[in-house]
């Protein structure tokens, strides 16, 4: 499957501003994190290359990071980073209040937008970029040992 198969049959409400949400993933991830799609979503790994043990110590299953959807009513960023760091999460919330009119609505790692209209692209770029695979690591073996 490839981003247009995956947008096809969306909510075309949401498709312009999803495409625009994956070109700047694809611009600002880390290079160490690995495209793909996982759990019906196109997102970003920790490839097993860089960390062999798997998630949850399956071998064959690479650590998912970032994945971006579009659901019925929104769009959803899982952003792995934001529910292991509470620092990221913490920065996060306050930087986006300062740039979005509308109440932030943010689960322990998804964050829904709900009007593309209202999408802070800047900051989700930045945030982005705020994680490398490496530090992800760090964080995924500190939760899960």
């Amino acid at each position: 499957m490839n981003i247009q198969d995956y947008v096809k049959n969306k909510n075309p409400k949401f498709v312009n501003a999803f495409l625009q949400l994956w070109d700047i993933t694809q611009e600002s991830i880390d290079s160490d994190f690995e495209c793909g799609f996982s759990y019906g979503m196109p997102g970003y790994n920790v490839p097993l290359s860089l960390y062999p043990k798997g998630y949850l110590n399956r071998k064959d299953e690479a650590v998912p990071f970032l994945g971006l959807a579009i659901q019925k009513h929104f769009i959803a960023i899982y952003h792995m980073g934001l529910y292991l760091d509470s620092d990221l999460k913490e920065w996060f919330e306050t930087e986006y209040k300062k740039v979005v009119p509308t109440k932030l609505d943010l689960g322990k790692s998804c964050l829904r937008l709900k009007n593309p209209q209202h999408i802070p692209y800047p900051l989700i770029r930045e945030l982005i970029q705020k994680m490398s695979a490496k530090e992800y690591i760090i964080l995924y073996e500190n939760q899960y040992r």
